[in-house]
């Protein structure tokens, strides 16, 4: 059952058509499953909140009283506020045609939040701590390439190119193709895999032949930060912060990390300079010149 479907089969009659034309643009547009699934649901429980309303004629003011009273009494965060704004956007400027101007939610405060990083060190004893061929494959190719657990769960076989060493990630977010770096190391474990594992399509496939799942990525990263003592606060995507910032601690450009990350602005892959400590470390303190 697709994600679409499960969203709707728990709507009431009368609110499907509106959810049911959302989710359709949504699909037709090529937005991805998870934001399929993250806005369906906010733009559900919007459409809930007002189910003595058609959608259409409800107001900027009372839109604003609403996202007042998701604060008030779920204390949702500044990031969820923000789908949700967009969620709700979606619908009247996407779905109903409505021009910007027509639609205005003051936005929170973004809080400017450094991304947790793993050291190689640490990096290191995750991956010797996973036994699995299979599992430290996965771990080894998030680092490696730096990729969203999205953008591994779609690799092909294909996608491997081994003559030129590089990865290639088809259709990620903002609908782009890109390549990006991919180990010696990691080449050799993978043909390792291939030989015990016979993959068909996927690079990493689930039961039935389907794509590897987001929660068995998450499970497997789980595991082995536990073997591994390791008390950061991490997930998946911080193998991803540890790439970037890995690299810019090698003094790689910072454009060329732009490009291997896929970021479309300059100032997203800019916060890696705040998280290397490669030149901090440089700088003696002045307590040890006294």
């Amino acid at each position: 059952m697709s994600a679409q479907t499960k969203i709707l089969c728990i709507m009431q009659h009368n609110s499907q058509q509106p959810l049911r034309e959302y989710l359709d643009l949504l699909t037709r547009k090529r937005y991805s499953e998870h934001t399929i699934k993250t806005y369906g649901c906010y733009f559900k429980d919007f459409i809930r909140y007002f189910s003595d309303r058609d959608p259409k004629s409800i107001t900027s003011t009372q839109i604003k009283q609403y996202l007042l009273d998701l604060i008030r009494e779920r204390n949702i965060s500044t990031s969820q506020q923000n789908q949700r704004i967009n969620a709700i956007k979606f619908y009247y400027e996407k779905v109903l045609g409505r021009r910007k101007t027509h639609y205005h939610i003051e936005r929170p405060r973004k809080v400017k939040k450094l991304p947790v990083v793993l050291s190689k060190d640490e990096i290191k004893e995750l991956l010797n701590k996973t036994t699995n061929l299979k599992h430290k494959c996965i771990l080894m190719t998030l680092y490696s390439g730096g990729l969203r657990r999205s953008e591994l769960i779609k690799l092909e076989i294909t996608d491997i190119d081994s003559d030129r060493m590089l990865i290639r990630i088809r259709n990620s977010k903002g609908g782009k193709d890109r390549h990006t770096l991919l180990s010696r190391q990691l080449l050799n474990l993978l043909r390792e895999y291939y030989r015990i594992y016979h993959p068909s399509r996927w690079l990493f496939e689930g039961p039935g032949g389907k794509p590897y799942s987001a929660t068995s990525i998450e499970n497997i990263f789980r595991r082995a930060l536990k073997k591994s003592a390791i008390q950061k606060r991490a997930t998946p995507h911080t193998l991803r912060h540890s790439f970037a910032t890995h690299l810019l601690e090698q003094g790689i450009n910072l454009r060329y990390i732009q490009e291997l990350l896929g970021h479309a602005n300059i100032t997203t892959t800019e916060i890696y300079t705040r998280v290397s400590t490669h030149k901090l470390s440089e700088i003696k303190n002045p307590l040890d010149n006294l």
